[in-house]
Protein backbone atom coordinates (compact mmCIF):
# COMPACT_ATOMS: atom_id res chain seq x y z
CA UNK A 1 0.00 0.00 0.00
CA UNK A 2 1.33 3.61 -0.91
CA UNK A 3 2.43 4.58 2.29
CA UNK A 4 1.09 8.51 1.50
CA UNK A 5 -2.31 7.33 1.38
CA UNK A 6 -2.16 4.96 4.16
CA UNK A 7 -1.39 8.23 6.35
CA UNK A 8 -4.15 10.18 4.35
CA UNK A 9 -6.61 7.65 5.22
CA UNK A 10 -5.80 7.15 9.27
CA UNK A 11 -5.59 11.25 9.33
CA UNK A 12 -9.10 11.18 7.98
CA UNK A 13 -10.40 8.49 10.28
CA UNK A 14 -9.03 10.87 13.25
CA UNK A 15 -10.72 13.63 12.04
CA UNK A 16 -14.17 11.58 11.51
CA UNK A 17 -13.49 10.54 15.06
CA UNK A 18 -12.88 13.94 16.37
CA UNK A 19 -15.95 15.02 14.63
CA UNK A 20 -18.26 12.73 15.88
CA UNK A 21 -16.73 13.47 19.37
CA UNK A 22 -18.02 17.05 18.64
CA UNK A 23 -21.39 16.15 17.46
CA UNK A 24 -22.47 14.50 20.30
CA UNK A 25 -22.55 16.40 23.69
CA UNK A 26 -20.56 15.57 26.48
CA UNK A 27 -18.89 12.60 24.52
CA UNK A 28 -15.44 14.33 24.60
CA UNK A 29 -16.18 15.64 28.11
CA UNK A 30 -16.82 11.69 29.41
CA UNK A 31 -13.66 10.92 27.74
CA UNK A 32 -11.47 12.80 30.45
CA UNK A 33 -11.40 12.33 33.88
CA UNK A 34 -13.08 14.51 36.19
CA UNK A 35 -11.96 17.08 37.33
CA UNK A 36 -10.01 18.13 34.05
CA UNK A 37 -9.91 21.78 34.96
CA UNK A 38 -10.82 24.09 38.20
CA UNK A 39 -13.71 23.74 40.03
CA UNK A 40 -16.08 26.53 41.55
CA UNK A 41 -17.09 26.31 45.34
CA UNK A 42 -19.78 28.98 45.85
CA UNK A 43 -20.45 30.23 49.37
CA UNK A 44 -23.68 32.50 49.71
CA UNK A 45 -22.45 33.73 52.78
CA UNK A 46 -19.50 37.01 52.86
CA UNK A 47 -15.71 36.53 53.28
CA UNK A 48 -14.55 36.42 56.69
CA UNK A 49 -17.82 34.63 58.18
CA UNK A 50 -17.60 30.77 59.60
CA UNK A 51 -19.55 29.21 56.23
CA UNK A 52 -16.40 30.99 54.25
CA UNK A 53 -13.67 29.48 56.46
CA UNK A 54 -15.41 26.50 56.42
CA UNK A 55 -15.80 26.59 52.80
CA UNK A 56 -12.26 27.51 52.55
CA UNK A 57 -10.90 24.69 54.16
CA UNK A 58 -12.84 21.96 52.49
CA UNK A 59 -11.89 23.28 49.38
CA UNK A 60 -7.93 23.52 50.04
CA UNK A 61 -8.63 19.38 51.53
CA UNK A 62 -10.22 18.67 47.88
CA UNK A 63 -7.60 20.55 46.12
CA UNK A 64 -4.62 18.63 47.46
CA UNK A 65 -6.64 15.37 47.18
CA UNK A 66 -7.78 15.90 43.57
CA UNK A 67 -4.92 18.03 41.91
CA UNK A 68 -7.13 20.97 40.18
CA UNK A 69 -7.96 24.27 42.42
CA UNK A 70 -10.79 24.30 44.09
CA UNK A 71 -12.10 28.20 44.04
CA UNK A 72 -14.15 29.54 46.36
CA UNK A 73 -16.38 32.62 45.04
CA UNK A 74 -18.73 34.32 47.61
CA UNK A 75 -22.02 35.00 46.10
CA UNK A 76 -24.06 37.15 48.82
CA UNK A 77 -27.09 38.78 48.97
CA UNK A 78 -31.25 38.44 49.53
CA UNK A 79 -30.24 36.82 52.94
CA UNK A 80 -28.74 33.79 51.41
CA UNK A 81 -30.95 33.03 48.42
CA UNK A 82 -28.47 34.74 45.46
CA UNK A 83 -25.75 32.09 46.78
CA UNK A 84 -27.85 29.28 47.34
CA UNK A 85 -29.73 29.87 43.69
CA UNK A 86 -26.10 30.15 42.14
CA UNK A 87 -25.46 26.65 42.92
CA UNK A 88 -28.24 25.20 42.12
CA UNK A 89 -28.84 26.54 38.70
CA UNK A 90 -25.46 25.77 37.84
CA UNK A 91 -24.71 23.12 35.27
CA UNK A 92 -24.30 19.82 36.70
CA UNK A 93 -20.98 18.78 35.52
CA UNK A 94 -19.39 18.90 39.13
CA UNK A 95 -17.67 22.19 38.33
CA UNK A 96 -20.13 24.31 40.34
CA UNK A 97 -19.98 22.59 43.74
CA UNK A 98 -21.60 24.71 47.05
CA UNK A 99 -21.38 25.27 50.27
CA UNK A 100 -25.56 25.19 51.68
CA UNK A 101 -26.93 26.17 54.99
CA UNK A 102 -29.51 25.51 57.29
CA UNK A 103 -31.06 28.64 55.53
CA UNK A 104 -32.19 26.82 52.68
CA UNK A 105 -34.45 24.48 55.37
CA UNK A 106 -36.14 28.31 56.14
CA UNK A 107 -35.92 30.80 53.34
CA UNK A 108 -38.47 29.03 51.25
CA UNK A 109 -40.88 28.90 54.42
CA UNK A 110 -40.81 33.06 54.49
CA UNK A 111 -41.81 32.88 50.75
CA UNK A 112 -38.04 34.25 50.02
CA UNK A 113 -37.51 31.61 47.47
CA UNK A 114 -38.87 28.36 46.02
CA UNK A 115 -35.58 26.65 46.75
CA UNK A 116 -35.84 24.13 49.28
CA UNK A 117 -33.20 21.06 50.51
CA UNK A 118 -34.70 19.26 47.70
CA UNK A 119 -32.99 21.16 45.04
CA UNK A 120 -29.74 19.86 44.75
CA UNK A 121 -27.60 17.06 44.86
CA UNK A 122 -26.54 16.33 48.54
CA UNK A 123 -22.82 15.21 48.89
CA UNK A 124 -21.84 15.78 52.52
CA UNK A 125 -23.08 17.35 55.63
CA UNK A 126 -19.62 18.50 57.11
CA UNK A 127 -20.61 21.15 60.41
CA UNK A 128 -23.27 21.93 62.66
CA UNK A 129 -23.10 24.30 65.31
CA UNK A 130 -26.01 24.19 68.08
CA UNK A 131 -26.81 27.14 69.97
CA UNK A 132 -26.05 27.37 73.52
CA UNK A 133 -28.02 28.93 76.69
CA UNK A 134 -25.39 32.10 77.45
CA UNK A 135 -26.58 34.67 80.50
CA UNK A 136 -24.81 37.30 81.83
CA UNK A 137 -21.68 36.80 84.05
CA UNK A 138 -24.17 38.27 86.81
CA UNK A 139 -27.39 36.49 86.69
CA UNK A 140 -28.45 34.68 89.44
CA UNK A 141 -29.01 31.64 87.56
CA UNK A 142 -26.42 29.17 88.20
CA UNK A 143 -27.40 26.09 85.63
CA UNK A 144 -30.17 25.74 82.84
CA UNK A 145 -32.79 24.27 85.09
CA UNK A 146 -32.68 27.17 87.49
CA UNK A 147 -33.30 29.98 84.52
CA UNK A 148 -35.96 27.65 82.88
CA UNK A 149 -37.60 27.30 86.49
CA UNK A 150 -37.55 31.35 86.76
CA UNK A 151 -38.88 31.55 82.83
CA UNK A 152 -41.78 29.25 83.80
CA UNK A 153 -42.86 31.31 87.09
CA UNK A 154 -42.36 34.39 85.44
CA UNK A 155 -44.66 36.30 83.11
CA UNK A 156 -44.49 36.39 79.56
CA UNK A 157 -42.49 38.98 78.07
CA UNK A 158 -40.65 39.74 81.62
CA UNK A 159 -37.54 37.42 80.03
CA UNK A 160 -35.48 39.20 77.17
CA UNK A 161 -33.68 37.13 74.88
CA UNK A 162 -31.45 38.44 71.11
CA UNK A 163 -28.92 36.32 69.54
CA UNK A 164 -29.77 37.30 66.01
CA UNK A 165 -32.37 38.94 63.72
CA UNK A 166 -36.32 38.52 63.43
CA UNK A 167 -36.90 34.73 62.45
CA UNK A 168 -33.83 33.74 62.39
CA UNK A 169 -32.00 30.34 63.17
CA UNK A 170 -31.16 31.25 66.96
CA UNK A 171 -34.58 33.12 67.27
CA UNK A 172 -36.20 30.13 66.36
CA UNK A 173 -34.16 27.78 68.58
CA UNK A 174 -35.19 29.78 71.29
CA UNK A 175 -38.64 29.02 70.73
CA UNK A 176 -38.28 25.22 69.87
CA UNK A 177 -36.67 25.66 73.63
CA UNK A 178 -39.52 27.29 74.99
CA UNK A 179 -42.11 24.96 73.21
CA UNK A 180 -40.28 22.01 74.57
CA UNK A 181 -40.88 23.42 77.66
CA UNK A 182 -44.02 23.46 77.12
CA UNK A 183 -44.62 27.58 76.91
CA UNK A 184 -45.95 29.52 74.10
CA UNK A 185 -43.53 31.13 71.58
CA UNK A 186 -43.43 34.41 72.88
CA UNK A 187 -43.44 33.37 76.45
CA UNK A 188 -39.41 35.22 76.60
CA UNK A 189 -39.68 38.54 74.00
CA UNK A 190 -36.93 38.50 71.03
CA UNK A 191 -34.99 41.46 70.97
CA UNK A 192 -33.90 41.70 67.40
CA UNK A 193 -30.14 41.67 66.55
CA UNK A 194 -27.98 42.42 64.03
CA UNK A 195 -26.14 39.14 64.96
CA UNK A 196 -24.84 37.42 68.07
CA UNK A 197 -21.76 39.85 68.40
CA UNK A 198 -24.24 43.18 69.08
CA UNK A 199 -26.26 40.19 71.66
CA UNK A 200 -23.52 39.36 73.47
CA UNK A 201 -22.63 42.89 73.93
CA UNK A 202 -25.89 43.61 74.77
CA UNK A 203 -26.05 41.09 77.14
CA UNK A 204 -22.87 41.74 78.78
CA UNK A 205 -24.34 45.19 79.69
CA UNK A 206 -27.26 43.57 81.82
CA UNK A 207 -29.76 44.70 78.39
CA UNK A 208 -30.62 41.31 77.61
CA UNK A 209 -31.29 38.06 80.24
CA UNK A 210 -30.50 35.81 77.61
CA UNK A 211 -29.30 34.96 74.15
CA UNK A 212 -29.13 32.05 72.33
CA UNK A 213 -25.97 31.52 69.68
CA UNK A 214 -23.33 29.07 68.97
CA UNK A 215 -20.70 28.74 71.73
CA UNK A 216 -18.25 30.09 69.29
CA UNK A 217 -20.21 33.06 68.96
CA UNK A 218 -20.44 34.01 72.65
CA UNK A 219 -16.87 32.02 73.80
CA UNK A 220 -15.15 35.63 73.55
CA UNK A 221 -17.03 37.08 76.01
CA UNK A 222 -17.35 33.62 77.99
CA UNK A 223 -13.37 33.45 78.63
CA UNK A 224 -13.35 37.20 79.31
CA UNK A 225 -15.46 36.44 81.94
CA UNK A 226 -18.63 38.53 81.30
CA UNK A 227 -21.04 35.85 80.21
CA UNK A 228 -21.67 31.85 80.94
CA UNK A 229 -22.96 29.52 78.64
CA UNK A 230 -25.65 26.98 80.54
CA UNK A 231 -26.48 24.35 78.00
CA UNK A 232 -25.91 23.76 74.72
CA UNK A 233 -29.08 22.67 72.88
CA UNK A 234 -27.04 19.70 71.27
CA UNK A 235 -27.44 15.90 71.85
CA UNK A 236 -24.24 15.71 72.81
CA UNK A 237 -21.57 17.82 74.38
CA UNK A 238 -18.93 20.36 72.47
CA UNK A 239 -15.81 18.58 72.87
CA UNK A 240 -13.99 22.35 72.96
CA UNK A 241 -17.01 23.41 75.53
CA UNK A 242 -16.88 19.88 77.03
CA UNK A 243 -17.89 21.61 80.30
CA UNK A 244 -21.43 23.22 79.09
CA UNK A 245 -24.02 19.87 79.60
CA UNK A 246 -26.81 19.44 77.02
CA UNK A 247 -30.09 20.43 77.78
CA UNK A 248 -30.98 17.40 78.86
CA UNK A 249 -28.37 16.73 81.09
CA UNK A 250 -29.21 20.27 82.20
CA UNK A 251 -32.96 19.72 82.78
CA UNK A 252 -34.08 16.21 80.95
CA UNK A 253 -35.36 17.94 77.54
CA UNK A 254 -34.02 15.95 74.82
CA UNK A 255 -34.20 19.52 72.31
CA UNK A 256 -31.63 19.45 69.58
CA UNK A 257 -31.43 22.52 66.77
CA UNK A 258 -28.45 23.79 65.01
CA UNK A 259 -26.45 25.76 62.14
CA UNK A 260 -25.46 23.47 59.80
CA UNK A 261 -23.02 23.50 56.56
CA UNK A 262 -22.69 20.80 54.25
CA UNK A 263 -21.48 20.42 50.40
CA UNK A 264 -24.20 20.01 47.56
CA UNK A 265 -24.31 20.23 43.58
CA UNK A 266 -26.77 21.21 41.51
CA UNK A 267 -29.72 18.44 40.99
CA UNK A 268 -28.48 15.81 38.32
CA UNK A 269 -24.99 15.22 39.19
CA UNK A 270 -23.86 12.01 37.33
CA UNK A 271 -23.68 9.37 40.02
CA UNK A 272 -19.49 8.66 38.93
CA UNK A 273 -18.64 12.33 39.82
CA UNK A 274 -21.15 12.35 43.06
CA UNK A 275 -18.96 9.28 44.13
CA UNK A 276 -15.83 10.92 43.36
CA UNK A 277 -16.76 13.97 45.12
CA UNK A 278 -18.04 11.97 48.59
CA UNK A 279 -15.14 9.52 48.87
CA UNK A 280 -12.65 12.69 48.86
CA UNK A 281 -15.09 14.84 51.35
CA UNK A 282 -14.80 11.88 53.59
CA UNK A 283 -11.02 11.99 53.30
CA UNK A 284 -11.22 15.44 54.23
CA UNK A 285 -13.87 15.24 56.99
CA UNK A 286 -11.57 12.15 58.52
CA UNK A 287 -8.27 14.74 58.33
CA UNK A 288 -6.45 15.87 61.33
CA UNK A 289 -6.04 19.09 59.04
CA UNK A 290 -9.95 19.77 59.46
CA UNK A 291 -10.26 18.74 62.95
CA UNK A 292 -7.31 20.91 63.88
CA UNK A 293 -9.31 23.48 62.28
CA UNK A 294 -12.68 23.08 63.36
CA UNK A 295 -11.09 22.43 66.80
CA UNK A 296 -9.76 26.22 66.64
CA UNK A 297 -12.62 28.08 65.58
CA UNK A 298 -14.87 25.22 68.20
CA UNK A 299 -16.48 24.86 65.08
CA UNK A 300 -18.78 21.47 65.70
CA UNK A 301 -17.73 18.50 62.92
CA UNK A 302 -20.45 16.40 62.62
CA UNK A 303 -20.20 13.98 59.29
CA UNK A 304 -23.18 12.32 56.52
CA UNK A 305 -23.27 10.91 53.87
CA UNK A 306 -25.59 11.68 50.48
CA UNK A 307 -28.66 9.55 51.92
CA UNK A 308 -27.83 10.92 55.43
CA UNK A 309 -27.43 14.21 54.73
CA UNK A 310 -30.52 14.24 52.90
CA UNK A 311 -32.58 12.90 55.69
CA UNK A 312 -30.77 15.55 57.57
CA UNK A 313 -32.27 18.08 55.86
CA UNK A 314 -35.55 16.59 55.56
CA UNK A 315 -36.01 16.93 59.49
CA UNK A 316 -34.15 20.45 59.65
CA UNK A 317 -36.65 21.54 56.93
CA UNK A 318 -39.81 20.32 58.83
CA UNK A 319 -38.56 21.55 62.26
CA UNK A 320 -37.70 24.95 61.05
CA UNK A 321 -41.29 25.23 58.91
CA UNK A 322 -42.90 23.85 62.65
CA UNK A 323 -40.89 26.80 64.33
CA UNK A 324 -41.72 29.55 61.93
CA UNK A 325 -45.32 28.78 61.43
CA UNK A 326 -45.71 28.90 65.92
CA UNK A 327 -44.03 31.75 65.92
CA UNK A 328 -46.34 33.22 63.36
CA UNK A 329 -43.48 33.99 60.88
CA UNK A 330 -44.90 31.98 57.99
CA UNK A 331 -48.93 31.75 56.68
Amino acid sequence: MNPKLSNRRQALATAGALGAAALVPGLAQAQSSWPSRPVTVVCPWGAGGGTDATARIIANLLEKDLGQPFNVVNRTGGSGVVGHSAIATAPADGYTLGMITVEIAMMHWQKLTELNPTSYTPLALMNEDPPGVTVSSTSPYANVKALADAIKAAPAGKFKASGTGQGGIWHLALIGWLQAMGLKPNHVAWVPSNGAGPAMQDLAANGLDIVTCSLPESRALVEAGKAKSLAIMSGERNPVFATVPTLKEGMGIDYSVGAWRGIAAPKGLPADIAAKIVASLKKANDSKEFRDFMASRGFGVKWADPAGFTNFMASSDAAMGSAMKSAGLVT
